[in-house]
């Protein structure tokens, strides 16, 4: 199976993907994570003790999209173009979309990934004290793009 793992040479061993002969091109990626609390803590997320929850969310999750390759230890440091991240209160909890860009060689569905699950992560953070049966569910890559420059 090592042979199938991108960062798996055929030794065994873990390494970084070689990208330097692949064509830059335009990468975009969409990622959601959802958290499911109670009804009341959701109601109460923009006035919570440490302050509003989805605003602080949706700049955590653009900070950690930035350093993605510091958290990921085969990650290549993407020139990111944009990212957005959006915390909305949904039925049952909050559901974070964040988007990524990058021209680079390589993809750029790790950085959302990781923007979505730090800003679930910091409403869980914020929130509690509030909720202890908040639960972190469902982290997935929804979208993943290549367009040739």
């Amino acid at each position: 199976m090592a042979d199938e793992l991108s960062h798996v040479d055929p030794a065994g061993r873990v390494r970084m993907v070689d990208v330097g002969a692949k064509p830059e091109s335009r990468r975009r990626a969409i990622a959601i994570a959802r958290l499911r609390m109670a009804s009341g803590t959701a109601d109460r997320l923009r006035d919570l003790p440490k302050g509003d929850a989805l605003a602080t969310a949706e700049l955590a999750g653009v900070m950690a999209a930035k350093r993605t390759s510091e958290l990921i230890p085969l990650c290549h440091q993407l020139p990111l173009s944009v990212v957005e991240v959006c915390a909305e209160v949904v039925e049952g909890g909050v559901e974070i979309t964040a988007r990524a860009e990058t021209v680079a060689q390589t993809g750029v569905e790790m950085e959302a990934l990781v923007a979505a699950s730090v800003a679930a992560l910091t409403v869980y953070d914020m929130a509690k004290a509030v909720d202890t049966s908040m639960v972190v569910e469902d982290v997935h890559l929804v979208e993943k793009t290549k367009e040739p420059l």
